[in-house]
């Protein structure tokens, strides 16, 4: 044979066999998500499961972290070398995330499909000065749940309409003697107490900033905390409210120990049919209450989306990742613990059936989704106004000095 052949053949060879490599070479994605409210882990883990099974080379490492720590884990990977490729995060985020760069913008891989499709609102989530740095995905506001058959023992025919009809009610059920505290919260130091306020702050018609200085101190602002405050010491709040975060409030609900709690969409379905719920079957929703005058409802937009960090290697791959995530046949799959960001899954009675009563709140909460503020600096603006909320529900400062010091640290 002569030498110019074998030379061919060893790099025919050599080609195929650099091209069954490259076949079977296994992209690698590190995906981080949380650990409590919305989708379950298993969802996640299932949702996964059917991409890596219709893309069999590439493979999904899944972390998940509790909400808290979400913020902290995303940033700190970006520096570390190796970090992930997709990220799950708040709406809060895209402007700290743009100015940091840690989430790359994905405005030209959205399809004129996904804007026409997705709900309107829902892009707000991922929207930072015009840009889009993910897929909405997990769309939710707090809710107004209810105890069916605690507010009938009391003689109460409707839930409340307005933040002063749910304290009347309350009273009512603490005189009766149905429960000693009959509303549950999430008032710990942390981001949920802050949901809690803004669903206020939207029901008092208050505005977080003016021109780009705070304007909570004031207003609106003030007379959310206010009722915050009043609720808690007049003994119809359950006490520990101070230290709850939502799965607490979920607990505390579904022992039958509240006739009122707020909470995201996804205790409707986990309180109403769980195994674990005493009160299975008497469940109510509704969207949270407004003040006469001023609001009808109120919400806070409390959605996520996933987004490709700056530091993915693969963002082609993370991007197919997000687009399965997100889907419609995959959301209406699981729109049991969230509901879809499209707006034809509400015609779907796959999607609808046995949660009509969730679906007819959620038309009117998420369509009056208030956003929290909007600033590169949020989680310093948060952590003032976590420690204002809890100086006023303890009494250490009345709630417009603790409001006026949260401006003051703010670093706005």
């Amino acid at each position: 044979m002569s030498n110019s052949i074998t030379k061919a053949l060893i790099g025919a060879a050599l080609l195929s066999a650099s091209f069954a490599h490259h076949a079977f070479a296994e992209t690698t994605l590190n995906a981080l998500f949380m650990a409590q409210a919305a989708y379950s882990e298993a969802d996640v883990r299932a949702m996964t499961e059917a991409f890596t099974k219709a893309n069999p080379d590439i493979k999904v490492n899944l972390e998940f972290v509790p909400y808290e720590g979400l913020h902290d884990k995303t940033v700190l990977a970006q520096g570390s070398g190796g970090g992930y490729d997709v990220v799950l995060f708040d709406v809060i985020w895209p402007a700290e995330y743009a100015a940091n760069n840690v989430l790359v913008d994905i405005s030209s891989r959205i399809t004129d499909e996904m804007k026409k499709g997705v709900l309107p609102g829902a892009w707000t989530t991922v929207q930072y000065d015009g840009k889009s740095y993910g897929m909405p995905w997990i769309l939710d506001t707090k809710y107004l749940f209810y105890n069916k058959e605690i507010l009938e023992k009391a003689g109460i025919t409707a839930p409340p309409k307005t933040w002063d009809e749910l304290a009347e009610q309350a009273k009512i059920i603490k005189d009766k003697g149905l429960l000693q505290t009959p509303i549950a919260w999430s008032w710990s130091q942390a981001e949920a107490a802050i949901c809690d306020y803004t669903t206020l702050v939207s029901a008092y018609g208050g505005e977080f900033l003016k021109d780009g200085k705070p304007a909570f101190q004031s207003g609106g602002g003030l007379d959310a905390l206010n009722y915050m405050v009043s609720s808690y010491n007049s003994g119809l709040t359950n006490p520990n409210s101070k230290e709850f975060l939502e799965e607490d409030v979920r607990k505390v609900f579904e022992n039958g120990e509240a006739a009122f709690a707020l909470n995201w969409t996804y205790m409707y379905n986990l309180a109403n049919s769980g195994a674990d719920s005493k009160v299975t079957g008497k469940v109510g929703v509704v969207p949270a209450p407004g003040v006469a005058g001023k609001s009808d409802v109120s919400a806070v937009n409390g959605s996520m989306g996933l987004g490709i960090t700056a530091v993915s290697k693969h963002p082609d791959e993370a991007w197919k990742y997000i687009v399965h995530m997100t889907s419609q046949e995959t959301q209406n799959q699981y729109a049991k613990l969230s509901l879809p960001i499209w707006a034809s899954s509400y015609e779907d009675p796959a999607v609808t059936q046995g949660q009509e009563e969730l679906i007819a709140a959620a038309k009117l909460g998420l369509a009056a989704m208030y956003p929290r503020p909007t600033t590169p600096k949020y989680q310093e603006l948060s952590t003032a106004l976590q420690q204002a909320i809890q100086e006023a529900l303890l009494g250490q400062a009345s709630a417009e000095d603790a409001l006026k010091s949260a401006a003051e640290n703010s670093g706005l």
